[in-house]
């Protein structure tokens, strides 16, 4: 039975006048996923956010939330950090917290759970402008959770923040997971989408280039690098091992994609073939290289 989505988008697209923010954008976001908005600044990573929050008009396209739920009721089971945190300076988080769940007209009772949340419960009567940018971030995040809203929409959460606070964000986003979230997170790094989401789409200019689970769009590719005296011998044994593909001779080697190969067996059949490997590397492709090859397309 494939995955129930909450948000899928159908040909999206997005007009400034004679510029184009949004080309088209098809996607689907799976329940229980962190799904991952990845792209450079100015790809249309926050207009599509915008569109599907209901704050921007899309040009062209049409887009559903929870299986084509009516918009007002969807908005309701949606939490987003669309910007910069913004509340008093001079109140408290609790305080804070307390006007933005009246403005939202959900989660006054909700003010406990979601301090204990993201760790601020310590810190509730102290005054916003002690706050640092991580705890700031932390609060927004609170208040985004505010009626327990079955989906998190995050705008580059972690911009601004120092080490630390990035990685208390992570956590925190891996943790809401855990708990049953859904979060669809923009973001132009590939580090963050790597270690926090389960699936991705990487935009261009307003164009979705790919989509799909993190380990199958960033799949890096590994390569096994073998050497022996007698490279032909040693090339008709490898054509002769199961699971080989994308075999090439490169500078003196045989080369070709490690996939699921174990070496060791490798190695053994090799051996019993009468060839002595002289080499045997795993050559590991960097995620980066892969992006750029996405993106470079």
């Amino acid at each position: 039975m494939p995955p129930v989505s909450v948000l899928s988008l159908e040909g999206i697209r997005k007009n400034y006048g004679p510029v184009q923010a949004l080309k088209g954008v098809s996607l689907t976001v799976p329940e229980g996923s962190v799904f991952g908005v990845l792209g450079p600044n100015g790809s249309g990573k926050t207009t599509l956010l915008g569109i599907v929050l209901d704050v921007l008009q899309a040009t062209e396209g049409t887009y559903r939330w929870f299986d084509g739920q009516e918009k007002s009721a969807a908005r309701r089971a949606i939490g987003a950090l669309l910007e910069t945190p913004n509340f008093y300076p001079y109140l408290d988080a609790d305080e804070n917290l307390l006007i933005n769940a009246r403005i939202k007209r959900r989660g006054v009772a909700d003010r406990d759970r979601v301090l204990q949340v993201v760790g601020l419960t310590d810190r509730r009567r102290s005054r916003f402008s002690t706050y640092s940018l991580g705890m700031k971030q932390r609060l927004a995040l609170a208040a985004a959770l505010l009626g327990q809203p079955r989906v998190l929409v995050l705008d580059e959460p972690t911009n601004g923040l120092d080490a630390a606070g990035i990685a208390d964000i992570r956590e925190l986003v891996r943790g809401l997971r855990d708990q049953g979230y859904t979060v669809i997170l923009a973001s132009h790094l590939l580090d963050e989408v790597e270690k926090v989401c389960t699936h991705v789409a990487i935009l261009k200019q307003g164009s979705v280039l790919v989509t799909g689970p993190v380990g199958d769009v960033l799949r890096s590719e590994d390569t096994l690098v073998l050497k022996a005296a007698d490279m032909a011998a040693l090339e008709t044994a490898i054509r002769q091992f199961p699971g080989v593909t994308g075999l090439q001779r490169v500078d003196g080697t045989l080369r070709f994609n490690a996939g699921q190969i174990d070496a060791a067996t490798l190695n053994q059949h090799c051996f019993a073939a009468g060839i002595t490997l002289s080499h045997l590397a795993l050559h590991k492709r960097s995620l980066e290289s892969k992006f750029m090859e996405i993106t470079n397309q």
